[in-house]
């Protein structure tokens, strides 16, 4: 087989020789072989870097496309401005878009509608369903407005934290007052419903501190970022015992505002014992001035 420097050296005797055919172009011009084929060249050339540059702009676009399809995905979560900021970090974008497990210090606050079991007996499910979006469309608002990501959504019932996936020092604080200003943004969201279809509801909260361990959980088939731990089964179990108009939360919690010296108006409880706890946990109370009756609280869903 020859070799490349040998093909080359018989193309420059054939020039030096004049032994290379000739042909006419397009123009009625006489060429030689050697310029035909340097024009095929960079005809070839030419169209190489263009199917390169459409290669590169395709591949530009797919990556734009990807990213607003990451940053529309991460703002069902969190707020616009915190899921900016994942996507800026690429290490916490792939954590995130991973199986991997990443345990931390966070809030977790749970919010559980008060009387729903009613509404759904008096309503029809065409009726409810506007009246649940107009409850979550507000919380979420609220925990966006404070920088924490909504993880569930189940039922009545909305899990969300602060701390996670990104670190925030104030997260104590933030949680409190996210969980008051829900608590009054729901009293008037009360009132409009009771105006409308003559029914009461109201709104309980559960806040918990503590470690966490946020993941991808699922099948293969489904996956959903969450997080897990006894610090999310506290939240959820103060959350049950909050009444209407209440915040209950651990003195661990309890402890961090102080530290940070936010006074909410707390009022200790006596401790609530949690089935397969051996020992009881300390709680506090936040109630509002005047706190909304919702029928039975023991039987309240």
């Amino acid at each position: 087989m020859r070799t490349w420097a040998q093909a080359h050296e018989n193309w420059e005797l054939a020039l030096a020789s004049g032994s290379l055919p000739r042909k006419t172009n397009n123009r009625g011009m006489v060429v030689s072989a050697d310029e035909s084929l340097k024009t095929r060249i960079e005809a070839l050339v030419r169209a190489g870097a263009v199917r390169r540059k459409m290669a590169g702009a395709q591949l530009e676009a797919e990556i734009k496309r990807r990213e607003e399809v990451l940053r529309r995905t991460f703002r069902r979560y969190v707020s616009p401005r915190l899921a900016d900021k994942i996507l800026e970090d690429a290490q916490l974008r792939v954590s995130l878009l991973s199986a991997a497990e990443m345990r931390t210090h966070a809030v977790v606050l749970f919010a559980d509608l008060r009387g729903f079991t009613s509404m759904s007996e008096r309503l029809t499910p065409q009726q409810v369903v506007p009246l649940l979006n107009e409850y979550f469309s507000l919380l979420t608002e609220i925990t966006f407005r404070y920088d924490g990501t909504v993880f569930n959504m189940a039922g009545d019932c909305l899990m969300l934290a602060f701390g996670v996936p990104l670190e925030q020092t104030d997260s104590p604080a933030r949680a409190a007052r996210a969980a008051q200003e829900m608590l009054d943004g729901f009293a008037v969201l009360a009132g409009n419903w009771r105006d409308r279809y003559q029914i009461e509801a109201g709104l309980g909260i559960g806040i918990n501190e503590g470690d966490v361990v946020a993941g991808n959980v699922g099948s293969p088939a489904f996956m959903s970022y969450t997080i897990i731990g006894d610090t999310v089964n506290i939240a959820s179990r103060l959350c049950q015992r909050a009444r209407s108009g209440e915040i209950l939360f651990s003195r661990t919690f309890k402890q961090s505002l102080d530290a940070q010296g936010l006074d909410i108006g707390a009022t200790a409880l006596p401790p609530m014992q949690l089935r397969g706890r051996s020992n009881p946990i300390d709680i506090f109370c936040v109630p509002l001035e005047t706190r909304m009756h919702v029928g039975s609280e023991a039987a309240l869903a």
